[in-house]
């Protein structure tokens, strides 16, 4: 009980900053309004005709005529969860090419839906050939192949291309972890015959964090249908009790659909801000123009990786595999990692990243995605970051000024008419 003597804290007032890390990322002006839009009751017909409206927006945005495309509430882990959890039995083998963070935790997900995992792996800052996993695939015989796309923690971008048909022609179910990467560079839900797709708003699309985009084919449909489970209390008689149902109730993907579908059956009641936010984040995706968002990107971390360069500074990984939207770069011997990390929050207000595992304390991880993938954010960061290692390198290394990394990084969007 809160008592005189207990003060009360005052309203929310966060700092004012860039965030120019791996994200979340500041959201688009205009998603930040539409959370502030007002809420309806959850059968509202203004709230069903929204939900139809975004997920009519999300075909578009990860390019399918997946009727199953839907928002999960929650982080984008929650639809990581929600798909593997609802595609994988006990006891199915399921296949993770693991190339950074999040690979193991597909494999950690996996192994709690009680499956037999494999993994393979490569180097931190590499990517597998496709050769590679169709070998792999061919020999594990695997259900499902959990594949992450964009992997922050290293910044290397899994090319996809192909990967679905070798699935398919082995029996396995492609599902893929397209959380940092949607929006930012190329995804192809239908033509690369991904089964299941998961991402969050908090990177490229431009949003908060908090929901989760999905999409399934009519093949993963199928194996969500083939466990079903209704809730007793809204359950009917003709109603199937699968003995294989998905077991949990939130990421129950059939309730899931069945609150999205036509039968409009209570599940949980969607979070209606979010789910304006992440209405607002696809539609000014298909606004601007996919073609166009991707390409903004590029340009963007075109722009930042000439800027870096220019400040001596040398990449991780293997560039031509790195995504779009996030760059890694080594932290200098001699420099202090976290603590430019710090000057750059408390004096400009500009946050970037570390990494985990093998690469923490070794790289800074500097992202240029959704509403920060645009000039002057890429300039103001270099100019920053410039000034601040100018601090803690002032004789021997430091390639350039300042002045110089924002040149690099302005010749390359001058190059490009932008």
């Amino acid at each position: 009980m809160t008592t005189a003597a207990t003060p009360l804290p005052g309203p929310i007032d966060p700092p004012t900053r860039l965030l120019m890390g791996p994200g979340p990322i500041n959201p688009y002006p205009s998603v930040l309004r539409s959370m502030s839009a007002p809420l309806v009751g959850q059968y509202d017909p203004f709230m069903t005709a929204t939900m139809a409206e975004t997920q009519a927006l999300y075909r578009a945005v990860w390019r399918t005529d997946n009727d199953a495309t839907v928002l999960v509430d929650g982080t984008s882990r929650a639809g990581i969860e929600a798909a593997l959890v609802s595609l994988i039995r006990p006891g199915d083998r399921v296949l993770v090419p693991v190339f950074g963070r999040f690979g193991h935790l597909l494999a950690e997900i996996a192994e709690r839906a009680l499956a037999e995992v494999h993994t393979i792996e490569v180097p931190w800052g590499q990517v597998f050939p496709t050769s590679v996993l169709a070998e792999a695939v061919a020999r594990v015989r695997p259900v499902v192949v959990a594949l992450v796309q964009g992997d922050t923690s290293t910044t290397m971008n899994q090319p996809l291309d192909g990967i679905g048909e070798i699935c398919a022609r082995h029996g396995a179910m492609l599902y893929t972890d397209a959380t940092a990467s949607l929006c930012g560079n190329p995804f192809e839900a239908d033509a690369w015959g991904v089964d299941a797709a998961t991402a969050g708003l908090q990177k490229c699309l431009g949003g908060p964090s908090g929901s989760s985009p999905l999409t399934l084919s009519e093949r993963a449909v199928e194996v969500v249908r083939s466990r079903p489970r209704v809730e007793a209390g809204i359950r009917e008689d003709d109603d199937p009790l699968g003995a294989e149902f998905i077991r949990s109730n939130y990421f129950d993907l059939g309730m899931i659909l069945d609150y999205w579908g036509p039968r409009r059956l209570n599940h949980h009641t969607e979070a209606t801000s979010m789910l304006y936010a992440a209405r607002e984040c696809a539609r000014l995706h298909l606004a601007e123009g996919h073609e166009a968002v991707l390409a903004r990107h590029r340009l963007a971390g075109e722009a930042m990786l000439a800027g870096v360069r220019a400040l001596g500074l040398e990449t991780f990984g293997d560039l031509g595999h790195r995504m779009h939207n996030v760059l890694a770069v080594h932290i200098p011997s001699e420099v202090p990692g976290d603590a430019v990390r710090t000057e750059l929050l408390e004096d400009f207000g500009i946050e970037i990243g570390t990494s985990f595992g093998p690469l923490h304390g070794r790289v800074w991880r500097i992202g240029t995605m959704g509403f920060n993938a645009r000039r002057d954010a890429v300039l103001t960061t270099l100019a920053a970051l410039g000034a601040v290692l100018a601090r803690h390198r002032p004789h021997d290394g430091l390639a350039a000024p300042a002045s110089e990394a924002v040149a690099a990084a302005t010749a390359v969007y001058d190059g490009a008419g932008a």
